[in-house]
Formats: structure tokens, sequence, C-alpha cells
């Protein structure tokens, strides 16, 4: 080999070494909001596909989990790359996870069905037709489903042996809303949002003649329902309930102190809940949520106090609005983001117990509501619009469902 060989060969190799930086740094650096007509992707053109027959995306971490702080390396995994599982819904919501049966369970509403998704195979089947518009959906620590039915507007949950018991339908005899979510207490009771949302026509039925969702009576809300659906009207704010073990119904938060509530939880010592607060919903005569998060004091009494402000989901000037609440073992915060348009910034978003951003997984879709499951509790799943994704992480659900 020449000496003039040799030059020609290092300079080639520094000039691809060259090329390749600038494809690294963007791919760690979150990008500007992209023009309205870019296509709906997170970082590459063209568009990442995320799916088991896609190119490998991952070599030591996923591009498209972004660590904020440096904390946030110490609750994900390096080596893990975002998956996307099944795609075909309509609006995906309500993951949540059934240990003993290892599958993972979600809501499709405006199809009006449940989906299954297999641990051991990757198979997707539908678990449940009709149901009721379902969209928050829990496992109980005895490992019953819990489901909240827009159509109905009821909390429902599953016995072992098939049957189902209504445990809230109304308020002080007045029909509920749409309920939303629906998380345990430790002490056996169930609390659960009750926003709106369901009271239209893709995600439930609208209220009858006169109610708020309709008020001029042009909608027919019995269309395409069965013999006595689509009969009822709002008839109370948006709240948060929670029903006793011993079937009360009490409640807990006013519209006041959060409007269209949507997604909570509970911290892991059960001291305190986490609440987010979305957009105006169909029939609000009020303002309606801004898109944050609140966090209440639980006492003893099963009072909530000491209400403040979280967290306002404002990423680089972006309203991340929140959905789906979890916290891991470590009592960080977990929520999906919708931030419509502004592609980049829909995914999940990660807090720490303080309120501080620790990082973002960012999807090519709005994400809907997340879960932690798998067998050791430490993969994220995430209902995301048409799809449902994955991604193990390197922490644990605090909870089960």
């Amino acid at each position: 080999m020449t000496q003039q060989q040799t030059r020609r060969g290092v300079m080639v190799a520094i000039g691809a070494t060259a090329l390749a930086a600038p494809v690294v740094a963007r791919a760690q650096t979150p990008p500007a909001a992209a023009p309205a007509a870019a296509p709906p992707t997170t970082i590459t053109n063209p568009p990442r596909d995320f799916g088991p027959g896609g190119a490998p995306t991952t070599y030591f971490s996923d591009p498209d989990v972004l660590a904020v702080d440096p904390a946030f390396d110490g609750i994900t995994q390096p080596n893990a790359s975002i998956m996307r599982l099944w795609t075909g819904a309509l609006w995906s919501e309500g993951p949540a996870w059934n240990a003993q049966g290892r599958y993972l369970l979600w809501s499709d509403i405006p199809n009006n069905r449940q989906m299954r998704w297999l641990e051991d195979d990757g198979h997707v089947s539908v678990f449940r037709l009709p149901s009721n518009n379902s969209n928050g959906n829990t496992f109980d620590f005895q490992g019953r489903q819990l489901s909240c039915e827009h159509l109905t507007r009821r909390v429902v949950r599953y016995e072992l042996d098939g049957s189902v018991t209504v445990l809230a339908d109304n308020y002080q005899g007045k029909k509920l809303n749409s309920p939303n979510d629906v998380v345990q207490h430790q002490d056996g009771s169930y609390w659960f949002t009750d926003p709106p949302y369901g009271g239209q026509l893709y995600e439930g039925a609208p209220d009858t003649a006169g109610g708020p969702s309709n008020p001029q009576g042009r909608l027919k809300s019995t269309l395409g329902q069965a013999q006595g659906m689509g009969m009822m009207k709002r008839e109370l704010p948006t709240q948060c309930y929670r029903i006793d073990p011993s079937g009360r119904v009490d409640l807990v938060l006013t519209e006041q102190q959060v409007p269209d509530p949507n997604g909570l939880c509970f911290s892991p010592d059960f001291k305190k809940l986490y609440v987010c607060s979305t957009g105006k919903g169909p029939g609000d005569t009020g303002p309606g949520g801004k898109g944050d998060i609140h966090v209440f004091d639980v006492g003893a009494d099963n009072k909530l106090s000491n209400g403040k402000l979280f967290s306002n989901c404002i990423v680089d000037g972006i309203n991340c609005g929140p959905d789906g609440l979890r916290c891991d073992v470590e009592g960080n915060l977990w929520a999906s983001s919708n931030a419509g348009r502004h592609v980049g910034y829909n995914g999940v978003t990660v807090w720490s117990p303080q309120g501080k951003l620790l990082g973002r997984i960012r999807l090519p879709e709005v994400c809907g509501n997340i879960c932690f499951g798998g067998p050791k509790r430490n993969r994220l799943f995430m209902a995301a619009s048409q799809s449902l994704y994955a991604l193990y992480v390197g922490t644990q659900g605090a909870a089960p469902g």
C-alpha cells in the first residue's frame, strides 16, 4: 500500500465520521416544532417504522426516549426500544395489565370493544364486544376487572365468575356523566373521575334532547344503540368520587377544584392523589380544564386537602396535555401526552415527586393512557390513538392494573 493510498483511506474514514455525527446529534436533540405539512413522525425522515418488521433503531438508547434530567437514566432501560405492538383501533384508551393471565387489556372506545394482547405470543383479539364504549380499565387487588363505561354512564366490576356488578351509576340520585378512569385504594375503595367526554356520538351517546350536549335536540341519541340506550341526560358537574367498600358513593373533588377531571392515580404510599384536568368537554358551560396535573394529600378519613398545581405540563412552550397517569415505585409520575399537532411532543412525560420534568417518550401518535405491566411490571404500555406501544423501563409500576 502506497503512502498516497494510506492517506486517502484516512481521509475517507474521517469524512464518514463527520457525516455520521450530525445524525447522532439530531437523534438526541428535541426538534423544533415541525411545519404543518411535515410528515407525522418524530425525528426521522422518511418516517420511522416502529413495528417488529422495521429497521433497527436502537444501538444503546432509543432516540425517542429523551432524558431531560440525569435522574431519568436511572429509571429507563438503555438498550430497550419503543415497539408498536398492534394498530387498527379508532381511539385506544384504558390499558390495564392482568398479572395472572399475562395479558394486556385496553379499550377501543368508538368501536365499542375491548382488546386483548397476549404476552406469550403477541396475539391480539377482541376481548369484549360490545363494551358499552368503555374507557378506563384496571384490575383490583383481587384480580377483578373494573371498567368505566361511557354509554351506560357507570363503573362496573367483572367478577371472577364472569358476572357483572354495577359499582356506581349515580350520585345522590342523579345520573353520572361518563366515568373516565378508576383506581383502587389500599383500603378497598375505588376512586374514579366523571368528566363529560362520553356524551357525544363518537365515544358513547349524546344527551337526550335538551341536555347540555344536545341542547336543540337535533341529534338522535338513540340511533345505532341497543334498546334503552341513549336515553340519558347530563345532570351533574364534572367531579371525582370514591366508592366505599360498603357501596356508598362519596364526592371527593368538585369541579371548582379540578374541572373536567380525567386520569388519576395514587402515590405508592397512597398518601397523595394525582388528578389531571383536561380540556372543555361536550356540554360544558365553564372554561374546562387547562391540560394540567393537580395533587392532593389523602387523609386517614379519605378527605383530600392541600390541593395544588403539580405541573402545567408545558414543555418547550408546548402543552403536553395529560390524560392517563401512573406512578412507579420511586414515586415518579408518568403521564400520557396529547400535544395535538405538535409533532415530537406526543407520547409520555415523566415527573419527579416534586414536579420536575425528568424525561419524555416520543410517539408518532397522540397518547391517551398508559400502564405498567409484564411479568416483572417493568414494561410501559401506551395506548396511543390507533395503536398500542410498549417500552421496557428500569423501574416498576407502583400498583397492579
